[in-house]
């Protein structure tokens, strides 16, 4: 009776996906049938315990074909071969996929099975980058899901779907039927192990189009959906990372470190340590941007450790450090490699900065150009601000009028989107390009916004670049001093005015003269207005 009773707290905690519960009630049941095996695979597998997992569904998948049910053991093979595929081991994983096809030829008929295996094909078609395959493979995915009502073919196929078609340049058409997709796993008809793996592909594909604002909403769902289930460890990581990239983006920078550095250790926990390589990655730009040169070598250092090609915040990396030959050399390559549209605009950005940086802007605005297409296809606000931006960086020096316009309609987009470091950057070309058209006033007003939005943010390196150089090696007390003079003030008027004594300020005032190698107040405003500094 007590094993009775054990076996029904262990199930009852599953279904409440109570999963440490669930897991540790499972495990101290001696004698458990296939289905609470499976439920214990399951179980191990969203807290981190993969091994575990691995030989419960192993038991689960042999207690079923020792019991005359094929398909049953279809399905634990499936699991099987998408829990050691997605850890990295291929080649066990495709002998589970060969070892269920092979029982699925001695079933007569179409089963929902047969719909199960078809999605690990389709999974080999789109990590071979062959799309047009997969896409007609998640056709097939969710056509049986809707004919046998299965909700975890249903979801993946659309998921599937719709990553076959931004990869193809079809990105209003694939954010629907992610988006579609996505219903079955709000309502809850999805299993734990897809409704997590289509959260998080469909977040992942959100990002790659630069679609901050759906991004926002289901990484929101996907936190709630997590902290519902206590004890879950698995797509944790997943979840950080977006987090992590959300918070960058509205200047939150300790915050995105400390999201990032979660990443790291959930999914290191969750023995499946390629995906860190990203969430380095993405540590790397924060740190990067905060100036943390020595700290963001290392974090892509560490991301390459894990597989993960840190570009292009490697090659502005090697920029800002003074390395522009490797810079440009990387964006060379990168350029030259075959992409999909969706990769592409991640590296054209980027790209744009370091080739004018080189010395190179023909080949700037090619790339500008290509990149303002795909942002118009894509039809994404913050992809549009990118485009605007790298235009009116291109523009900035032989059509200033023409760069101000693309630089505003940047700025507008950033602002809508809170992205206070992108908003920033606007000001300062702007203040370049009103500096240029010679309205001064204005220029040294939106450079001073910038310097203080990144003084803010705690971006020194772009804070730096914005920092005024005063003319004739003047502090700026004496600045002030020597603006006064320019405008007709006496010593007297001069100390009340800056709260100083007169002997103070005649002690700048004979420094000014001494800097400036003049004699008379006359003389340092003239320098004054000349410089500007009125």
């Amino acid at each position: 009776m007590g094993v009775v009773d054990d076996l029904a707290k262990a199930r009852a905690a599953f279904e409440h996906r109570r999963w440490v519960a669930a897991y540790d009630a499972l495990s101290d049941v001696g004698d458990l049938d296939p289905d609470d095996f499976a439920r214990l695979a399951t179980a191990a597998y969203l807290v981190g315990r993969k091994n575990d997992c691995v030989q419960a569904m192993q038991r689960a998948y042999q207690g079923h074909l020792d019991a005359g049910d094929p398909l049953a053991a279809v399905r634990c093979g499936f699991w099987l071969a998408l829990v050691l595929l997605t850890s990295g081991e291929a080649a066990i994983g495709g002998g589970w996929v060969s070892r269920c096809k092979r029982l699925l030829d001695e079933v007569p008929g179409d089963v929902v099975e047969r719909g199960y295996l078809l999605m690990h094909l389709m999974m080999g078609s789109v990590f071979a980058g062959e799309f047009a395959a997969a896409q007609a493979m998640a056709l097939e995915v969710s056509d049986y899901g809707r004919r046998f009502r299965d909700p975890d073919l249903t979801a993946t196929g659309l998921n599937a779907q719709g990553r076959m078609a931004l990869y193809s340049g079809r990105v209003q058409e694939g954010l629907a039927l992610l988006d579609e997709a996505m219903i079955g796993v709000a309502t809850g008809e999805v299993s734990p192990i897809i409704a997590g793996q289509v959260y998080c592909s469909m977040i992942e594909a959100c990002r790659e189009v630069s679609d901050y604002g759906r991004a926002a909403e289901w990484t929101s769902a996907l936190t709630a959906w997590i902290d519902a289930q206590p004890g879950l460890l698995l797509f944790t990581g997943q979840c950080a990372v977006h987090r992590g990239q959300l918070m960058r983006v509205h200047g939150c920078y300790p915050e995105a470190i400390e999201e990032f550095d979660l990443a790291v250790h959930r999914y290191l926990d969750a023995e499946f340590p390629a995906p860190a390589g990203l969430a380095l990655a993405e540590w790397g730009d924060v740190l990067r941007l905060r100036g943390e040169f020595e700290a963001a070598q290392a974090a892509y250092d560490r991301a390459a450790g894990f597989g993960h090609e840190a570009q292009p915040g490697l090659a502005l990396l090697w920029l800002v450090n003074g390395r522009a030959d490797a810079a440009l050399a990387a964006v060379r390559r990168l350029l030259a490699e075959p992409r999909d549209p969706v990769h592409r605009s991640q590296l054209l950005p980027g790209a744009v900065e370091v080739l004018l940086a080189a010395g190179e802007p023909d080949d700037a605005a090619a790339i500008s150009a290509e990149l303002m297409s795909i942002a118009e296809s894509f039809g994404c606000a913050a992809l549009r601000a990118m485009a605007h931006y790298a235009r009116g960086g291109v523009l900035l020096a032989a059509d200033p009028p023409a760069a101000l316009a693309e630089l505003k309609n940047a700025l507008h987009e950033w602002q809508r989107l809170d992205a206070p470091y992108e908003v920033a950057r606007c000001r300062a070309l702007i203040g370049t390009a009103l500096r240029a058209l010679g309205d001064e006033h204005s220029a040294t007003a939106e450079l001073t916004s910038a310097r203080q939005a990144f003084l803010d943010l705690g971006a020194a390196p772009a804070a730096r670049l914005l920092t005024p150089t005063v003319p004739g090696g003047l502090t700026e007390r004496e600045v002030e001093v020597l603006r006064l003079v320019a405008a007709g003030h006496s010593n007297p008027e001069i100390a009340a005015t800056l709260v100083l004594s007169e002997k103070t300020v005649a002690r700048h005032l004979s420094n000014i003269f001494t800097k400036l190698d003049v004699s008379s107040r006359t003389a340092a405003a003239k320098f004054a207005f000349e410089n500007r500094l009125t």
